[in-house]
Formats: C-alpha cells, structure tokens, sequence
C-alpha cells in the first residue's frame, strides 16, 4: 500500500509539473488560437480602361474583435462567367493575385487597399460584356484565413478611346486644361469627360510625366465632368503643383465605363497677375497755420483684390511722369499724409495697388495739388 500511495503522489506531482511548464508565465500571454481578421465587407470593382480597379478597406480585427498586430496578407480571388451567367457553387474561382503583408502598404490609398487586374487583350469569354466576378480574403497566420469577403461582378467593355494632348493655361482667376476630343467604342454613347486632379508634396514642381515617382499629397478626386475637351478648374491655390489626368466615358446600357487615364499634365500656378490700378484718389491741400505747416491729405476707394498688400505712394512735378516713392512700407489703408511739400509748387500725385506676392498695379490717374 506504501509503494501504490508513492506511486500515485509521483504521478500526481508529475502531472502538475507538466501543467505548470506549459502555461505561460505572467506577463507574457498567448493566444489560444489564431487570430482569423474579420471578413471584407465593402469590396467594390470598376472598369478603367484595360483594367479592373478593386477597392476595400483593410481588416484591423480578428473575429473576437481582438487587434491585428500588423496587416494581413491579400488573396484576390478572380471567375471568368458567360455571358448572363451567375456565380453559384459551381463557379471555378481562380487564386489570381497574392499581397504578402511586407508589400499591402504600397497598395494603401486614403486608408483603403487598391488593386489595379489588368484585363487580357481579349474581353473574356469573347462577347462585351462577359462579366467577372471577384472575392477576396486576408490571413494573418498561415493556417487559416478569412472568410470570403462580399462578392462583386462586372461586365467588361472594350475601353473608349484616351483623351490626347492635355494641356493647361493658368489664368488670374482658373486653370484651363483643355484636350484633344476622343470617343466611344463601338456599340457605346459617347458620355463626355471625367477629369481628375491630385495635388503634388512640396519640392515637386514639374511633377507628373511619371506619376509612379510623384509624391501626392491625396490620390487624385473627380474634379469635373465635361460634356466637350476642356474644363475650368476655379478652385486652386497659387503655388501648389497639381496634377490633372482625363479621362473619356462611354455607355454600354446601363453600364459606364471610363478609359485610362490620359498622359498626366502637371502645372504649378504662379500668382504674376498684378492688381487693379487704384480709383477714385483724391487730393486735399492743408494749407499752414501758426501751429503747423502745409501738406497735402491723399484718399482713395479701397481696392477689392482679395490679395491686396498695400499700396504705394508716387509725387512727381510732372503730369506725365510717375516721381519718386514716398512711402517706404506699404500703406495698409488708402489714405496717406504728404507732409513734405514746399509751400508755392505744384504736385501731382499717383497711387498703386501691390498683391502678397509684389505685384504692382498700374498707377492710378494723376491728381494735381497746388500749395500756397
């Protein structure tokens, strides 16, 4: 009974040993089984040209709920169908595309993943129209995936035409980009244009004729939808690159498709338009009192440049010549005090309008004041 009650404790303590070995210490917890990111819910696709554009945001989650301690890797799923076919548990899904984690990163655009499936020569299946259908799923450890994320199908088009010959032409008040015209593909409605627009980091200026090695500080918005070759772009600032790409649309039923992209045109716009020259001065000779000595008071309307600096100060002794400078620093108001005149001589006097970025304006009409 002894050596069986000794027996029964060695085993016992044993056992206890292993289970303590094999729990983890404080401290250092351990999953207790693979983290499985959550499925991709908002996977969306679109013709562009000669290719499909997949777009989706990137799982954070598991299942759990627990956080992903880096991203998960990508496995785009692709089916070719028939023409009016659906997918069903029959379709053949084709592994087409696998994104290590190391490489997601360079596929990041405003927080979403983006994939560029470049269409074979021929329309699949050899009718426009044949559609094709995408899934996809994410893995963070080898041994099992995510689930399918939701599925999308499109038809494939033959793409329209790409727009040639962009350009622009900066303005005071726009950026003209204007293109040669293009069209739609057979069996298509001609729908106009999409232009789009990116703005460039700092220190790039020129930027864009290989748009792969330009730094962009957003990736490019629909700025426009021309019905004809040119658009006005009102809304930008002086100094910034931008980067205009355009794009032709066509209607095949009720599908649009967009062609490629256009060679890139990039502009930085340089504000070297002057204000407006100053109207309405104004000339008020003071004449000396025994407290103090003549000047002459200038006023003027204010100047309605939204960019206006200041303004300068020209007195000559001849109506047809500007003078000299009288103010050093530019005059934030319209309204100046020459105290400097000489009692008996005649004066004419002209005023400037000058922008943040040192424009002059032409000066304003000449205005006489005679001193006594």
């Amino acid at each position: 009974m002894r050596r069986a009650s000794a027996s029964i404790v060695f085993a016992l303590a044993a056992w206890m040993s292993a289970f303590a070995a094999g729990c983890a210490a404080p401290g250092d917890p351990t999953p207790r089984h693979p983290l499985i990111p959550a499925p991709v819910a908002d996977l969306a696709a679109r013709q562009v040209g000669g290719e499909t554009v997949l777009t989706f945001t990137l799982p954070t989650r598991s299942t759990d709920g627990e956080a992903l301690a880096e991203r998960p890797s990508v496995e785009l799923y692709r089916a070719a169908l028939a023409p009016g076919a659906a997918v069903n548990r029959k379709t053949s899904w084709e592994l087409a595309y696998t994104v290590p984690p190391e490489r997601v990163d360079a596929y990041v655009r405003n927080n979403r993943f983006e994939f560029h499936d470049p269409l074979a020569p021929a329309t699949p299946g050899g009718t426009p129209g044949s559609p094709l259908a995408y899934k996809v799923r994410t893995r963070a450890v080898r041994a099992r995936a995510s689930d399918d994320s939701n599925m999308v199908m499109l038809r494939i088009y033959p793409a329209p035409m790409v727009p040639g010959d962009v350009r622009t032409e900066v303005t005071e008040s726009a950026i003209a980009i204007r293109w040669s015209e293009s069209g739609a593909s057979a069996g298509a409605t001609f729908a106009g244009y999409h232009v789009y627009r990116a703005k460039v980091e700092s220190g790039q200026p020129g930027a864009a004729q290989d748009a792969s090695a330009t730094k962009f500080k957003s990736s490019p918005e629909l700025l426009g939808t021309p019905a004809s070759a040119e658009y006005q772009d009102l809304h930008f600032e002086f100094g910034e690159t931008y980067v205009y790409t355009v794009r032709s649309v066509a209607v095949f039923g009720t599908d649009l498709v967009e062609s490629a992209d256009s060679v890139p045109a990039s502009v930085t716009p340089r504000d070297v338009f002057p204000p407006a020259a100053p109207v309405g001065l104004e000339a008020a000779v003071v004449p000396a009192t025994p407290q103090g000595v003549s000047y002459v008071e200038l006023s003027w309307a204010i100047s309605a440049e939204p960019d206006l600096a200041g303004y300068r100060v020209y007195r000559s002794g001849r109506e047809d010549a500007a003078g000299e400078r009288l103010n050093a620093e530019l005059l934030p108001s319209p309204a100046f005090r020459d105290m400097s005149v000489m009692p008996g001589e005649r004066y004419f006097y002209r005023v400037s309008a000058v922008d943040r970025s040192g424009n002059e304006s032409p000066m304003s009409f000449a205005v006489p004041a005679q001193v006594p």
